[in-house]
């Protein structure tokens, strides 16, 4: 218990105390008490609010996307077919690879002079030769958001692969004897079984989503979510003034937003913790 409090609650009392206070790491800046006003500042942002909608679009539509393609491969995967290790293990190499190194390899990618992606839509006609992606700012999110889909549906598919396999078989032989169909058994016996591991993979994905940055800080600088943005407040401005304390504040915004999306799942699927 002491070890929980030591590292997970120390950190984020500290955090929201500092964001009550105006200090930077500049010499010769005072620290002093300012209460909400770092909050009430961040109303005001329009840099701010920009990044917080980003950052909600690209969880809403990442997450649905992925918990979609996610659950259709487990349930592809549960099923008994030859080579079924083999596909198993390597449906699992996107997510495995960096997201470093793939947020790179896609960036080549997406490249508008030697990209083969882009070639391939050149030539489909569906976007005009020399057209760079990631410059516009809904291309460059739907080319990041095929990138984050790519990498993770494999690991959603992991977690709901592990709660299909928790389902006994006898269930869904005595539905077939009383002449259930293949969509009453998935939503009267695998959905309802399954809900704590969905809310499990939710959870997991979202809080991710919510705090996304290296995917597009490496990809592109110029669509920034809230976590780009904060890292632009405490390092890029570290020593240019007091913005210490605002970066807390934004830390504390998203660690609410991450608190109430856990809630809304942990409520709405009935998820119990023992």
């Amino acid at each position: 218990m002491l070890a929980i409090l030591i590292t997970a609650f120390f950190p984020l009392l500290k955090t929201f105390w500092d964001s009550l206070f105006s200090f930077g790491l500049r010499p010769g800046i005072v620290k002093r008490f300012v209460g909400l006003d770092n909050y009430a500042r961040l109303l005001n942002d329009t840099r701010f609010m920009t990044s917080l909608i980003n950052t909600l679009i690209f969880t809403a539509i990442s997450v649905s996307l992925e918990f979609v393609l996610g659950l259709a491969t487990a349930l592809i995967l549960n099923a008994d077919f030859a080579l079924r290790g083999v596909v198993r293990a390597a449906i699992l190499i996107p997510w495995a690879i960096p997201t470093s190194v793939s947020s790179q390899m896609w960036k080549w990618m997406y490249n508008d002079q030697y990209g083969i992606i882009s070639q391939i839509l050149y030539n489909l006609g569906w976007l005009a030769p020399g057209t760079p992606i990631l410059s516009n700012k809904w291309s460059s999110m739907f080319a990041i958001l095929a990138v984050d889909v790519w990498k993770t549906a494999p690991f959603m598919a992991l977690l709901l692969l592990a709660g299909l396999q928790t389902i006994p078989s006898e269930l869904y032989e005595a539905s077939r004897i009383d002449g259930a169909s293949k969509w009453k058994q998935f939503t009267k016996i695998t959905l309802p079984i399954l809900s704590p591991t969905i809310a499990v993979a939710l959870i997991f994905r979202t809080l991710d989503a919510l705090r996304v940055f290296d995917i597009f800080y490496i990809m592109n600088k110029s669509v920034e979510t809230l976590a780009v943005y904060n890292r632009h407040i405490l390092m890029d401005r570290a020593f240019t003034g007091a913005w210490f304390g605002y970066g807390s504040a934004i830390s504390v915004v998203i660690f609410l937003i991450i608190s109430i999306f856990a809630i809304i799942y942990i409520r709405s699927l009935n998820l119990r913790f023992e």
